[in-house]
């Protein structure tokens, strides 16, 4: 039976809405996520990591267990071996990490009084400004010339509300780091048994899962998809942390080899940021100057950390890293500028460290289910 005119017109006519409606379906789902991935950060973050560590550590488990090592032993065994080092760099860098932190209210202070006098200039309308008679009170640090032992003149508190807003952001951020700490130990345990339950007892679930499909066909499908999935996955994830374990323990070596301070603090930093591309190396060249600055003062010497560390940096950036990873896992300087900042938002610096392994990861999934290619192209393209 052939429609009606009228019929066909309003099949046309609900075209558009239906579209319109779809649409406005998957912004909601868009919108549905992000709210999910920033309120529950806490629980996501532990999954993500340990996830991520899994992988990392799967493959190696099922070559044990082909030498008939028991699953639950292996996975103790590489856990241990994976914690080790990190207890290890802990305890190492109690000392520096301590000195800085005594370090820096003390840097703080010498910012406070730049922002006094900036202030102080303002509120006078650009007039010079008698000072009151100093108190003879001495900060007993000195640091080319801007910390010695000089008399702290009295402040007015009203010319102050700056720096009264600085020390009180200062003792927020004191209070909520010690008010985080439980909260981190217990992400870091419950991160260790997650590790080991999947480990041990994953494997057994995705078996289970593909005894459940309709045929062999499938089966086959399946384990031949999570089997590239989770190889790929673990060769990028492990050839990445190898290359910035590299990049921290030659920076850590050559600040050390050249008499600089806390070298081994600086070179945990160096790996730890260039997990963040571009930013990373920006954020650790800076810190470096201060560094420098603090040990020697306004001297060349105070150029020696941060040089050192750009040489390394670009020879990592520029030869190291593509030579090992090559054109395979190319991404688009732009999408991954907005990739951070996304994750920045929503997760904080965890999420900046985390943002390209996980594109790296979505990337790679998308591409062996086959689905969506205009947003790999999209992602690979050149700059």
């Amino acid at each position: 039976m052939s429609e009606s005119p009228h019929q066909s017109q309003a099949n046309q006519d609900n075209l558009p809405r239906s579209s319109t409606k779809i649409r406005a379906l998957n912004w909601l789902v868009v919108l549905g996520l992000l709210y999910t991935l920033y309120f529950a950060k806490t629980l996501l973050l532990t999954l993500i990591v340990t996830f991520l560590l899994a992988l990392l550590l799967s493959p190696l488990v099922t070559l044990f267990r082909r030498a008939h090592v028991p699953r639950v032993i292996s996975a103790l065994v590489l856990v241990t071996l994976l914690f080790a080092p990190f207890s290890f760099l802990g305890v190492q860098l109690a000392q520096p990490v301590q000195k800085w932190a005594q370090l820096l209210p003390e840097l703080s202070n010498v910012l406070d009084e730049q922002i006094d006098s900036i202030n102080s200039a303002i509120q006078s309308g650009g007039k010079p400004v008698v000072k009151p008679p100093p108190k003879e009170q001495s900060n007993g640090f000195s640091f080319f010339g801007w910390f010695d032992d000089e008399p702290v003149e009295a402040q007015d508190p009203e010319q102050n509300m700056v720096t009264e807003r600085i020390k009180q952001g200062g003792l927020e951020v004191l209070v909520n780091m010690l008010a985080a700490a439980p909260l981190m130990i217990a992400q870091l345990l419950t991160g260790l048994v997650l590790i080991l339950f999947l480990l041990i007892f994953g494997p057994g679930l995705f078996h289970a899962y593909v005894l459940g499909l309709k045929n062999a066909h499938s089966e086959q499908q399946a384990i031949h998809l999570a089997t590239t999935i989770q190889t790929e996955l673990s060769r990028y994830i492990g050839t990445i942390s190898l290359i910035n374990a590299g990049l921290g323990a030659c920076t850590a070596i050559a600040l050390k080899i050249l008499g600089v301070e806390d070298a081994l603090l600086w070179g945990v930093l160096a790996a730890l940021l260039n997990f963040i591309p571009y930013v990373g190396s920006v954020i650790c060249f800076g810190i470096l100057s201060l560094a420098g600055l603090t040990q020697y003062g306004i001297e060349a010497l105070a150029l020696l950390p941060p040089l050192t560390y750009l040489v390394l940096n670009l020879v990592e950036s520029q030869v190291v890293t593509p030579t090992v990873l090559g054109h395979k896992m190319r991404l688009n300087p732009l999408i991954v500028m907005l990739w951070l900042i996304i994750w920045g938002w929503l997760w904080g610096a965890v999420g900046v460290l985390l943002a390209v392994p996980l594109l790296v990861c979505i990337k790679l999934i998308i591409g062996q289910l086959g689905i969506w290619p205009q947003w790999i192209a999209i992602i690979e393209s050149e700059g």
